[in-house]
């Protein structure tokens, strides 16, 4: 977990970006695979997996359930499966740090599961909202004593059998999807989910992958997905494609710096999460897809970039579910585009490590954009390309992909951008800095 003395950053405006990244494995994906792995039997491997703070929470947590977990020396990680149902009760408390996926999907796994468990995490991870996956799940009969406001720390007493549910989404939500999928993996009967809108779908590709029996259907209330419980799971080799939220920063930061030229290798484009790489493009955004391939199930590509004048729009809410985490990066596009972006139905940016709309919207007016927030987004007027005026401090609010995306606008800045603490960016991407400085920015 990060350290909690903040570590500042100042980032002023620097040459073209040029070279060629790789960016960490999919975080999504990499808590997916350790979870799925220490529930089947016999042993997985996994390379290419993300080594940040999230995803070591999720190894941490499954180790005290029972998984054999280690990392070899080649960066291949080995998991020794525990099968399902063969979750052990954690001797300690399970430490989720900033890690609200972590947090959700292992409330499903434990909930049909004959033990107990206590979550608890940091300042921010306290903060976020966990009845949404406490009542689906107390439906299929686990019980929860959560902090006020159905928050952590709390209490999980899972049950066995479970019952299994039909559960309509009331909100677009992939973690309490898979919540409930990975609590049906124990229950007897069919599990089911309706989405009315679709959210990325990692858990029903890895979990068919790992053998378990899976349906999706398309119908005119959404998409159906059904899960036969008491599932067996047989151990994978698993490769990781690089994160498509991760790679949003230096694209972006390619499209926006003058004379910029990068290539970002091995991106996963599974189309529930490459959304913005279509919306940057409909703004005028030069990027191609080459190399294109599938791996470990997942369609994958090299993104070229080139610095391009960028042309605000608004923007499609339908695309919202698809690009949810890279919204405060195109907030930093949307200042330097030419006229107006408008954005709406945001209102999950608010619940998330920090209310994104508030924090993008006060930082992006402490460098000189303008900006007007709304009730579900932001309206930004751009500034055809001229640098940002800079020269303030902006407030990550323990939020990684707030303090990222002040990174690159203080790359487009005429005074230098401070921001206050970029310590929870090892949450998600911890050669964040290193790739950018190898790319040629000045931080």
């Amino acid at each position: 977990m990060h350290d909690a003395t903040p570590t500042p950053l100042s980032v002023a405006a620097s040459g073209p970006l040029t070279g060629t990244a790789p960016v960490p494995g999919d975080k999504s994906i990499s808590h997916r695979s350790l979870m799925l792995s220490a529930l089947a039997v016999g042993t997985s491997r996994v390379t290419g997996l993300l080594e940040g703070e999230d995803v070591l929470a999720t190894a941490a947590a499954m180790r005290a359930m029972g998984a054999v977990i280690e990392r070899g020396g080649d960066g291949m990680w080995t998991i020794d499966g525990v099968g399902v149902g063969g979750l052990l009760q954690p001797a300690t408390a399970l430490e989720m740090g900033n890690s609200g996926t972590s947090t959700r999907l292992l409330m499903g796994l434990v909930s049909s599961h004959a033990i107990t468990a206590t979550f608890t995490g940091d300042a921010s991870l306290s903060k976020r909202p966990m009845g949404r996956v406490i009542e689906p799940l107390s439906r299929m009969g686990a019980e929860f004593t959560a902090s006020p406001g159905g928050r952590l720390p709390l209490m999980l007493r899972g049950i066995v059998p479970a019952v299994p549910i039909d559960y309509t989404l009331p909100v677009a939500s992939a973690q309490v999807k898979s919540a409930i999928l990975l609590a049906g993996l124990n229950t007897p009967g069919i599990t089911r989910v309706v989405e009315p809108v679709p959210t990325r779908d990692h858990s029903e590709r890895m979990l068919t992958g790992f053998g378990a029996k899976l349906t999706v259907e398309e119908t005119p209330a959404g998409r159906v997905i059904e899960l036969h419980g008491e599932a067996e799971l047989q151990p994978q080799t698993i490769i990781v494609p690089g994160d498509p939220s991760s790679a949003a920063f230096p694209v972006v930061a390619a499209l926006l710096v003058p004379g910029s030229h990068v290539t970002i290798t091995n991106v996963g484009l599974n189309p529930t999460r490459a959304a913005l790489f279509d919306v940057l493009r409909a703004m005028g955004g030069d990027i191609t897809f080459e190399n294109r391939r599938e791996v470990g199930g997942e369609p994958v590509a090299d993104l070229v970039v080139r610095a391009s004048t960028l042309t605000g729009i608004d923007v499609d809410p339908a695309v919202a579910p698809a690009m949810i985490d890279e919204f405060p990066v195109l907030f930093v596009a949307a200042a330097l585009a030419q006229g107006r972006t408008v954005t709406r139905g945001l209102e999950e940016l608010r619940v998330k490590e920090s209310d994104r709309i508030t924090t993008m919207a006060e930082g992006l007016r402490a460098i000189g954009a303008r900006v007007e927030e709304t009730e579900d987004g932001l309206i930004i007027d751009g500034t055809g390309g001229d640098l940002l005026p800079g020269g303030g401090t902006v407030e990550a609010k323990l939020d990684h992909r707030i303090a990222m995306s002040f990174v690159v606008a203080g790359l487009v800045s005429r005074d230098p951008v401070t921001i206050d603490d970029m310590a929870p960016v090892a949450t998600s991407f911890p050669t964040f800095t290193t790739l950018l400085r190898g790319l040629g920015a000045s931080l």
